[in-house]
């Protein structure tokens, strides 16, 4: 990707922003931005380039608003090449796309062939079907709810009854309007007790006079499939080939036209229709439909075709009766897709079972997170073969939740519900890994931006992340901008050799308000690296040096060593810190680290040197200034300490404080002084901002990184300003 600009103005609270990241010799950088640095707005933008969105200023949408993020040859950025990973999203999950981790192409088209050839009879039978029955409804699913127990049984259900199709004869319900008889209120009517009764007694009636019919045989030969058979006769030209149909009965009759066949079968049939008890029946069943609005279509068919009314009696055979009818007629078209379907199973089994003995990146995502991960579940993927031959769109993640040598499986909705914040955003990060998978098998040229991913996570699963950001950083498909406020994050992955630390940035705000990204000092030990490098030479380093050589002193001797009470009192106003010269400060240090050290102008008292040090702090233009920010933090403390020390004016007290003694201070200024409502705002203020910024040392020091430097150059003013400083 060589190089990628930015250049921004009014974009969500970023008034401004300019910067080049050069991705040619490092494919990796990294963002500290304390809170409050607009480290999520700059996310914002960048999910916006991925998107193809617009980007705005939300708090003032009448502000211009200008993004640009090009690439070396000053095209902007595509949104494919563009990943944003936010600090958590429960909306994410693996795409689609995702899916192809899975595929062995050679097995994955051969089995999309066998699946073409079997959608393609497919097809060609549901829209003779659909001509055939004239039905709107979905027809793969009606029937396989007529021959199975569900509706994806499509297969299963047409292979079922093969047989009786092929050796069915007659189609004797072809032209049955589907959709007329199977209408979900027709058959919820059809339930009721009064038509349900009044059905029965026809059908009852009916089947007694088929019994006493001289031609006519219940199941097998009545009129209505009487008329079918004399149709079909005289439309395949029997009895214009002189053919003669034998009527067997009382006396064998010979007929020899259609004419004739039909006279018989006529006069038979109005025996039967005209029948007094059985019109009587059909007369309530009229009478019952023509109650229900809803059903009037239905009434008007059944008074076309009374003969099924015959077999409503049981609508499940008569459904199946139709649906054999239709298959009949279009036999062709249904034995063709028998054929592509038996065919193809043979081959898609042996095709599984190779899918089935296949490792996939899919399964070593899986198997990584498994192992790096430190949570209470394990992950399975279920429906592997299926997403792999095309049968599934998405993978079906599988769980089975660890409690000791315990264990079961558990829906992800259930285990969301008992996992910690830092659990489900190991959950989250999987579809990260996914996805970056997915982009590495397509061979994408992407910018990952990361805001940070490690947030709430505890420190094994944090590693777990800082190790997949370095192998990220391994690929030369792949650059990142990482962001985060976590100063020991940012940190971590500079020491794990994620980022270089020429790479490593910090944001901060100028005095205009516009974002600026600066490399960053004091990643690593701040203390070794910078302060004690330049101890006598730098006063602002010598006096930011103290509390790292207290905790020296602390850590090796205890708190009762003379040289760490010395040190106490260049950090609290105690009776001995006026007399406190740089002299007796260098001879500490000496003392510490075996050295010889001197300063140009040791005679003179520390606290002289805090105040000037401080007053030079606060014309210092905005910055990280690690160390302008420990002196403000001293001389703030001390001379508030000093003032409130006058105010009380009482030494038994003062030597009675043991420890925090700021605090102790001040509790004793608000007892005494209540009522100076504005200068216990300004105490309150030392108490709150101060201690972090001192008390820190070479391993932990991110609250003073945090912290802007204007806001202690105020409470220094503040403080300055209080009667008797």
């Amino acid at each position: 990707m060589g190089k990628v600009k930015i250049d921004l103005e009014n974009c969500y609270g970023i008034k401004k922003l300019q910067y080049e990241f050069d991705f040619s010799q490092e494919r990796v950088y990294a963002i500290y931005a304390p809170n409050g640095m607009m480290k999520s707005s700059l996310a914002k933008v960048f999910q916006d380039v991925a998107e193809g969105s617009a980007s705005s200023d939300r708090i003032f949408p009448g502000r211009v608003t200008k993004r640009s993020v090009v690439g070396e040859a000053g095209t902007q950025v595509s949104k494919e090449s563009v990943f944003v990973v936010r600090p958590y999203d429960e909306e994410f999950c693996h795409s689609e796309k995702t899916s192809t981790l899975l595929v062995e192409p050679k097995l994955r088209r051969e089995y999309e062939q066998l699946q073409a050839g079997i959608d393609s009879a497919k097809d060609a039978l549901l829209k003779a079907l659909k001509e055939q029955s004239h039905s709107k409804k979905d027809l793969e699913k009606e029937i396989s709810l007529a021959f199975t127990p569900t509706e994806k049984e499509f297969y299963t259900a047409l292979t079922r009854i093969k047989k009786e199709v092929v050796d069915q004869k007659e189609t004797p319900f072809a032209d049955v309007l589907y959709d007329r008889i199977f209408d979900d209120k027709v058959l919820s009517a059809l339930q009721t007790k009064d038509l349900k009764t009044a059905i029965e007694e026809y059908v009852k009636r009916y089947n007694e006079l088929l019994a006493a019919s001289t031609y006519f045989k219940r199941g097998t030969f009545d009129y209505y499939n009487a008329g079918q058979i004399a149709k079909s006769l005289a439309d395949n030209g029997f009895f214009d080939a002189k053919h003669t149909v034998n009527l067997n009965a009382t006396a064998t009759i010979e007929i020899k036209t259609q004419k004739e066949l039909e006279d018989v079968i006529a006069k038979e049939k109005d025996a039967i229709i005209k029948d007094k008890a059985l019109r009587k029946r059909f007369d309530e069943i009229e009478k019952l439909l023509e109650k229900n609005s809803t059903l009037r279509d239905f009434q008007t068919y059944m008074l076309e075709h009374e003969a099924f009314l015959s077999q409503l009696a049981n609508v499940n055979k008569f459904k199946e009766d139709i649906w054999k009818s239709y298959l009949k007629v279009r036999q062709d078209l249904y034995l063709e897709l028998m054929k592509q379907y038996e065919a193809a199973e043979v081959r898609k089994k042996e095709i599984e079972t190779i899918a089935g003995q296949q490792r996939t990146q899919w399964e070593q995502v899986i198997q990584n997170f498994n192992e790096r991960f430190f949570v209470p579940f394990e992950l399975k993927a279920e429906n592997r073969i299926a997403v792999m031959l095309g049968n599934a769109p998405l993978i079906e993640l599988g769980f089975i939740y660890h409690d000791g040598a315990d264990q079961a499986p558990i829906d992800k909705v259930a285990l969301l519900k008992v996992l910690s914040t830092g659990e489900r955003k190991a959950l989250y990060v999987l579809n990260i890994l996914f996805e970056v998978e997915t982009r590495r098998k397509s061979k994408q040229e992407t910018l990952i931006v990361i805001d940070d991913i490690a947030d709430s996570f505890d420190y094994q699963n944090k590693y777990a992340i800082v190790q997949y950001l370095k192998e990220i950083s391994q690929d030369p498909l792949f650059n990142q901008v990482i962001m985060t406020h976590n100063f020991d994050f940012f940190r971590t992955i500079e020491s794990r050799f994620v980022v270089n630390y020429g790479c490593c940035l910090m944001a901060l705000k100028n005095d205009a308000g516009v974002l600026i990204l600066e490399k960053a000092t004091g990643i690593r030990n701040a203390f070794l690296n910078d302060l004690k490098r330049d101890f006598f030479a730098d006063p602002k380093k010598k006096i930011a040096s103290i509390p790292f050589i207290r905790n020296l002193v602390e850590f090796t001797k205890g708190e009762g060593d003379p040289h760490f009470i010395k040190l106490t009192s260049l950090l609290h106003w105690k009776p001995d810190s006026p007399n406190i010269k740089e002299a007796d400060l260098d001879a500490i240090y000496n003392a510490v680290f075996s050295t010889a050290g001197k300063s140009a102008s040791d005679a003179r008292p520390m606290v002289d040197v805090v105040r000037d040090e401080a007053a030079a702090c606060l014309a210092a233009a905005c910055g990280i200034n690690f160390e302008n920010k420990i002196v403000l933090s001293i001389a703030i403390r001390i001379w508030a300490e000093k003032f409130m020390l006058d105010k009380i004016n009482d030494s038994a007290f003062a030597a009675g404080i043991k420890s925090h003694q700021t605090q102790a201070l001040v509790e004793r200024f608000k007892a005494l002084f209540g009522i100076e409502t504005k200068t216990i705002e300004v105490l309150d203020r030392v108490v709150l901002m101060t201690p972090e910024n001192i008390h820190l040392n070479s391993f932990m020091y991110e609250p003073i990184v945090d912290m802007s430097d204007e806001h202690l150059k105020k409470l220094y003013k503040d403080v300055m300003e209080l009667k008797g400083s």
